[in-house]
């Protein structure tokens, strides 16, 4: 039953085939035996969960179906406010705040009649080293040495693990889309104001998003149509009508260009990377895609206008409780936030500008083709690699890293990674790749990784324990 998708599992819950109750019950045991390794979970919300999962299964036995999600589980990262229940935030500072009020998110997945099992593992604030927050880091289930990448680390350990069909992550400069590529799972960055914040912890206004990651493009789709929409609660949010994802979900990519970003994109990439992701490309083209060169140009000033952005706007969010609980942080977020502290107005003024630059840039590119193929990055790293480089004093630089995934955070725009492939050595760990849209063309990514999904089956493959 855990290796079901939400489609197979909601036909089963709609017919009463299978319990509600039977389907929570399986990723309770699931989470019970694997969680001490993997260490996705901080809080597993148990008995409200088996509570619920009887109130949907009298719910349906009554003819009261609420939709596709109704009666399966899901989890969100412990950024999300969940009423009554814990939510750390993945710190010390704020590791017995119980809020008193719910996400937008988490509401609408609740109304939708989603059944929360707990609260997922993250980096401290969505910013931490990983080796000093509240307790020991997520490891990834492909390999319990490597990384399954952050912030949203529990997010895609929990999914790789089968403990839930589905949960949410944040991303605020690659968050959901890099635990996907390294979990082998499919997450997606929505479009800048898709998804309400309202209940979500801040890193940085104007760069972070919420998201639905889940094992297939179908599932995040589903999640993603009860997820969006307008909220009077934040102004961010676009007062823009919702698709129906599902009515193209199927049309398939005959006649869609894609364009191939080559270039700065693809410098630091693995060779087996790049040929997983040529060969993702061969498949889509084979199913009528078009291929076309997707040209962006200075990709390379994203990173550093980005890092200007989230640094200043994370020492506004984070002030106070940089002011009154630093000893109670990670090394390294109070460090970076001190750092952060120091921009400069002009710093972030000519940021913005670098912003407007790079979305100017993006409406040319996409005027050229439906969609672009980017790398998702290479596979995992060892965990304990990714810590010791993440806390390098900054006078011994790390090895370098892609990156892939700055573009679309700086500029608003949707992104999507979905497992195009595996590593041939030993551990076998995920390779993903990314497509990007232009703002509010979720529907076309979906379009994209659900054909591409059809002819491929690397999201239905699972690590063994």
């Amino acid at each position: 039953m855990i290796e079901l998708s939400v489609g197979e599992l909601g036909s089963l819950l709609r017919t009463r085939k299978v319990s509600p109750v039977e389907v929570v019950g399986a990723c309770l045991r699931q989470i019970e035996r694997l969680n001490p390794q993997v260490q996705a979970f901080l809080t597993v919300t148990g008995e409200s969960a088996l509570a619920a999962a009887r109130t949907a299964e009298e719910e349906i036995r009554r003819g009261r179906y609420k939709g596709p999600l109704h009666g399966i589980p899901y989890a969100p990262k412990d950024l999300l406010a969940t009423k009554g229940i814990r939510t750390t935030n993945g710190s010390r500072v704020t590791a017995e705040w119980v809020p008193e009020y719910e996400s937008t998110v988490t509401a609408r997945l609740q109304a939708a009649g989603a059944i929360l099992v707990g609260k997922l593992n993250l980096l401290e604030f969505a910013m931490g080293s990983g080796q000093r927050g509240l307790v020991a880091p997520a490891r990834n289930p492909w390999s319990l040495a490597h990384s399954p990448s952050g912030s949203s680390s529990g997010s895609g350990a929990a999914l790789a693990a089968r403990m839930v069909p589905l949960t949410i992550g944040t991303d605020t400069g690659g968050s959901i889309r890099g635990p996907a590529k390294s979990c082998g799972v499919v997450g997606l960055k929505p479009t800048y104001g898709r998804v309400s914040r309202y209940g979500v912890t801040a890193l940085s206004w104007t760069l972070d998003h919420v998201g639905p990651m889940a094992r297939t493009v179908a599932d995040v789709a589903a999640m993603l149509q009860v997820m969006s929409g307008a909220d009077p609660r934040d102004r961010t949010a676009a007062r823009r009508a919702v698709p129906d994802f599902t009515k193209t979900l199927g049309a398939g990519v005959k006649g869609l260009r894609i364009g191939v970003a080559e270039g700065y994109f693809f410098e630091k990439v693995e060779p087996e990377v790049e040929r997983a992701l040529r060969a993702a490309m061969g498949e889509l083209e084979k199913l009528g895609a078009v291929r076309v060169v997707a040209k962006v140009e200075n990709a390379a000033i994203c990173s550093p206008a980005l890092g200007v952005i989230l640094g200043a706007e994370s020492a506004t969010v984070h002030a106070e409780r940089l002011r009154d609980s630093a000893g109670l942080m990670d090394p390294l977020v109070r460090e970076r936030l001190e750092a952060n502290s120091l921009y400069s107005a002009m710093d972030y003024i000519q940021a913005l500008r670098v912003r407007t630059v790079m979305m100017e840039e993006m409406r040319r590119v996409f005027a050229g083709c439906d969609a672009v193929l980017l790398p998702a990055g290479n596979p995992a790293p060892l965990l304990e690699t990714e810590i010791v480089q993440t806390d390098l004093p900054p006078a011994v630089p790390a090895a370098p890293r892609p990156d892939t995934f700055n573009l679309a955070n700086l500029t608003g725009i949707p992104s999507l990674v979905l497992p195009c492939g595996f590593t041939a050595g030993t551990p076998t760990l995920p390779i993903g790749m990314q497509l990007c849209a232009k703002p509010f063309g979720e529907a076309t990514l979906f379009r994209i990784g659900h054909a591409y999904q059809g002819v491929t089956d690397w999201h239905r493959r699972a690590p063994k324990f």
